[in-house]
């Protein structure tokens, strides 16, 4: 009687391919090389035309130099205020019923389905003079005459926030719901007050979906145009608005340097975010 022998493991890759796998990578690697590497490296060829001139005069020029501040502030309120509003929305999210979730969700969902230019143009319509917003306050009594709401960094913000909600609190909630409630019980037993045992324990733990939903809102909001270009002043132009604004007037070594920039802000704030990150990583081992 012969006993069968079990045929040998498939040797894979050092990384878990098999003989050809890496080839299932090719794709995404044209892709990635034809529609971001090539135009990528073609915008910082434009940016050098002039050499680095156009740098300098962007560096040391107060016009831009106040644009790139409008562009930090605006995006540093606007992830703020996201960050005030979504906390407790994915908080009540996480301890509502299933039915209630799911409608809570939806809300979140929501603006989602429309188009960002069409929910821009919805908030001109809101909050211009006769719009719903200044009729509201008006007939609650809180204002006399109707507020300055277009053109103004009020009404950037408000649209922004709007827009950038769900990015914030999409991430809290998926860090929240991976909470284990025991961890509350156990503080709560050993005498924890609520608010200790939400700043010592709920919130150390949901740092990672806070930290990604900041970054997250705070590097899309700094390459925003539409929503500022509608809601805000010409003096308060954000980085966007000026790129397209000289790519209209062909000054396409002007924008590609800008946008140079902009890449290189973006990254340098990743940068520190992951530094931070793993110092925290550290600090809590």
């Amino acid at each position: 009687m012969t006993v069968g022998t079990a045929p040998a493991p498939r040797r894979r890759g050092r990384h878990g391919f098999g003989g050809g796998g890496w080839v299932l990578v090719l794709p995404l690697i044209a892709f990635l090389a034809v529609f971001f590497l090539y135009p990528l490296v073609q915008m910082a060829r434009e940016s050098m035309s002039g050499g680095f001139s156009t740098y300098e005069s962007i560096m040391t020029s107060p016009v831009y130099r106040k644009v790139f501040w409008n562009t930090l502030t605006i995006a540093g309120a606007t992830t703020a205020i996201c960050l005030v509003l979504a906390y407790p929305y994915a908080y009540v999210m996480n301890r509502v019923s299933p039915r209630v979730r799911l409608a809570l969700m939806a809300f979140v969902l929501l603006p989602f389905w429309a188009s960002l230019l069409v929910r821009s143009f919805a908030w001109i319509a809101l909050l211009q003079d006769s719009g719903l917003v200044n009729q509201a306050l008006q007939g609650l009594g809180l204002t006399d005459e109707p507020l300055s709401l277009i053109r103004t960094t009020p009404g950037v913000l408000i649209g922004m926030v709007h827009i950038m909600l769900p990015y914030m609190v999409l991430p809290l909630y998926t860090a929240m719901a991976r909470v284990d409630d025991r961890l509350l019980l156990a503080a709560s037993s050993l005498g924890a007050t609520p608010l200790r045992r939400f700043v010592r324990v709920f919130l150390p733990l949901t740092l990672p979906g806070l930290g990604a939903g900041c970054l997250l809102v705070f590097t899309i909001s700094l390459g925003f145009y539409i929503t500022p270009a509608l809601l805000g002043a010409p003096s308060q132009a954000m980085l966007g608005e000026v790129i397209a604004e000289q790519v209209e007037q062909f000054g396409l070594s002007t924008a590609s340097a800008l946008g140079i920039v902009l890449l290189t802000g973006t990254l340098l704030v990743l940068v520190v975010v992951a530094l931070f990150a793993k110092r925290i990583g550290r600090s809590s081992r």
